[in-house]
């Protein structure tokens, strides 16, 4: 039992940048797994409960502008710590794990050499065995050649590892593979040490082919930029296959020292980004020269060099020796669609369905506009998408496009615009409601709508128009539920309704120009019978709201009274129901420029604020200074006035003196003088009191 426990015993992991892509995700996985031996044993336990004890404690480094906080499936993360700090973690785990594999820096690769010789150096000091993992990457291999020239389709493989040839930016790469692969075996040897060399690595937001997935899903280009020829074969492996690969070394122990990780696919990158495109985007694509791939800031100049690789890989060790729970074995191509779905997932990427409801001229269409700039989604306007879908289908007609050469594909389009013109004419220039209603689903569910969303601006109007666009094709129609049955895809999920009073939309119809009014139909002779068609619509026994009731979608009311052009209002409180934008993130390079523009603009308002409290300092010391100056001013006119009080003061003083008291005191040191007595004091009291008795 002691030795089952000591077997389980959960080991410590290390793993260096575990907030970038690649070490983030294969720590995650990592941090989920279980012992391997256990799985089968415990089957009946999992019954009851799910997780048991992880088989792997994940401690790692992250950078200083990592954000605080430590993720759920970190034991331990340390920032920056110095190399003598470093070392004592690295001894306290069983395993440590240095990916080098994407991008790495020259400090990394550095980090990486310094962390094999220091282990190797306190090797003898180990209380138990360790395991050293270099993550590294196919591009040590990239300038291989084939053994037999004439066979070069024949892939390679880790049995010829001693063959290969590094790209001239992965020598460094190369030399620290070399040292872990000098790692003696033995029991006197505590120390083990693997190489994993991965392909280019996929999943979980995609890292280098992020660009591609960026310009499907945003549609923004009619067509997917390829770099060059897109000839070459990319070896590649889905990253949770790659924590896999890690977590069968750190468990078998196998007796190869070098290992390739990659998966089954031979794609080209023609063939991924074709697929990316067709599944994701527009389904073309659009060869262009290598270089513009810089120019159009689509990748950075290291990146190219793991896109232009041209190899072709077997990893044999992993498909014979390792039980791996394959994400994506067969490869990106192939497993397009669960990559789409969680490219998406991972990156927040929800599309977001608005339907405005409202009067005329109450300000569906200027709130509609503003929404779709603000979350970068669809404005649907039923009569825009009436005219797109007549003129694609003229254009498929005259043979317009050359890439539409199917016969068929014209017929079709030529009988669907029949089919519409002879409905317009029927109905005075209108479609008729299930033609429109195909049309509208057909632009729901194009893949501008399905990926990033729309704001559907007032149709359908009706309940019955709702049931036609929104209800499950899918579904059997002979099935009564007791609620309708919706395509959740194209289905709003944002139902905001906009009103406002007869009156006030009215006055606002009529102080429009004319021009304006008759453009928009708001004209008297028009605004007054669609304001009092809407309202009919709305007093209706089942209305287009009642539909959204049903399928327990909430209504939100908003009431415009005012004529504030820009909608304040009203758009604060509909981005706040409707939450942030939830637009394709930013590339590996654009983040980083976006990181050192946040970072230049922290610094440039640190700048201002101490410039600013400077000033600020400089003011206050001026204003003491002049308030100094004018206390001191006050001070002295303080002090002349008190002097005039004063001598104003002791004038009747000195008048009195001079008239009674200086004369008999004159006479008095007169006689003094004459006498000379031996005590002048008291002959002068005396003169004084003699001659102060005799005054009347």
């Amino acid at each position: 039992m002691g030795d089952k426990k000591k077997q389980t015993r959960p080991k410590r992991i290390f793993i260096n940048d575990v907030d970038r892509y690649s070490s983030k995700h294969i720590a995650k996985f990592l941090s989920t797994s279980r012992v391997a031996g256990e799985e089968e044993e415990e089957e009946e336990e999992e019954a009851a409960s799910p997780r048991g004890e992880p088989a792997f404690q994940i401690v790692g480094t992250v950078s200083p502008s990592t954000r605080d906080g430590k993720d759920n499936f970190l034991l331990e993360q340390y920032t920056s710590p110095t190399r003598d700090e470093l070392l004592e973690r690295l001894l306290e785990c069983d395993v440590v794990v240095y990916n080098i594999s994407e991008s790495a820096t020259e400090q990394q690769i550095e980090e990486a050499t310094w962390a094999i010789t220091a282990l190797i150096a306190e090797m003898e000091n180990f209380k138990s065995p360790k395991m050293f993992i270099l993550v590294s990457s196919v591009m040590t291999w990239a300038m291989t050649k084939p053994q037999n020239l004439e066979e070069t389709d024949v892939p390679l493989s880790e049995a010829k590892f001693r063959r290969r040839r590094p790209h001239h930016n992965f020598r460094k790469h190369n030399n620290v593979e070399n040292l872990v692969l000098e790692l003696r075996r033995g029991k006197k040897f505590k120390l083990s040490g693997y190489v994993v060399a991965c392909g280019l690595q996929y999943g979980k937001g995609e890292n280098l082919f992020h660009y591609f997935f960026k310009v499907s899903w945003l549609m923004q280009l009619p067509k997917v930029p390829l770099f060059g020829q897109g000839t070459n074969h990319i070896p590649m492996i889905h990253v949770n296959d790659l924590g896999g690969v890690i977590q069968n070394i750190v468990e078998l122990k196998p007796k190869s020292k070098y290992i390739l990780a990659v998966d089954d696919s031979k794609n080209t990158l023609e063939d991924i980004v074709t697929m990316i495109s067709d599944t994701l985007g527009s389904g073309k694509i659009n060869k262009v020269p290598e270089q513009d791939a810089i120019a159009m800031k689509a990748f950075k100049p290291d990146e190219l060099d793991y896109l232009y690789i041209d190899l072709r890989l077997d990893g044999f060790i992993i498909k014979d020796s390792f039980s791996l729970r394959w994400t994506s074995k067969a490869g990106m191509v192939e497993n397009m669609r669960s990559i789409v779905e969680e490219y998406k997932d991972t990156r927040q990427l929800l599309p977001i369905r608005i339907f405005l409801v409202g009067p005329p001229a109450v300000g569906k269409t200027t709130i509609a506009e503003k929404l779709c700039s603000h979350y970068q989604i669809n404005h649907i306007k039923v009569k825009e998408v009436i005219e797109e879908k007549i003129t694609q289908l003229k254009e498929i007609v005259n043979e317009a496009d050359p890439e539409i050469d199917s016969e068929e594909v014209a017929t079709a389009a030529q009988k669907q615009l029949e089919q519409f013109n002879n409905s317009m004419e029927m109905n005075a220039g209108r479609l008729d409601d299930h033609l429109v209603v195909d049309i509208m689903r057909e632009k729901l569910n194009s893949k501008p709508c399905r990926n990033q969303g729309f704001v559907l601006d007032g149709f359908p109007k009706s309940y019955e128009q709702a049931t036609l666009i929104f209800s499950d094709e899918t579904e059997n129609r002979n099935v009564n539920p007791k609620k309708p049955v919706c395509n959740e895809k194209i289905t709003p999920e944002h139902i905001f309704v906009l009103n406002a009073t007869d009156d006030f939309l009215t006055e606002r119809a009529q102080r429009l120009p004319q021009s304006v009014a008759e453009k928009m139909r708001y004209t008297q002779e028009e605004f007054v019978p669609r304001l009092t068609r809407y309202r009919q619509l709305s007093a209706a026994e089942q209305t287009v709201l009642d539909y959204f009731d049903e399928l327990e979608i909430l209504l939100e009311p908003i009431e415009v009274t005012t004529g504030d052009s820009e909608y304040t209002d009203v758009m604060k409180k509909i981005t706040e129901i409707v939450g942030i934008p939830k637009n394709c993130g930013l590339s590996p390079a654009e983040q980083e420029v976006e990181d050192r523009r946040k970072e230049e603009e922290r610094k440039q308002k640190l700048s201002a604020d101490a410039a600013e409290k400077k000033r600020r300092n400089e003011a206050t010391l001026a204003g003491m200074a002049a308030q100094y100056e004018e206390w001191q001013r006050d001070l002295s006119e303080v002090e002349r006035q008190e002097n005039e009080l004063l001598e104003a003061h002791s004038l009747p003083l000195r008048n009195y003196l001079m008239k009674y008291v200086m004369p008999s005191l004159t006479e008095a040191m007169l006689e003094c003088s004459k006498n000379k007595p031996e005590d002048p004091v008291d002959f002068l009291a005396e003169h004084l009191l003699r001659n102060n008795q005799q005054q009347p």
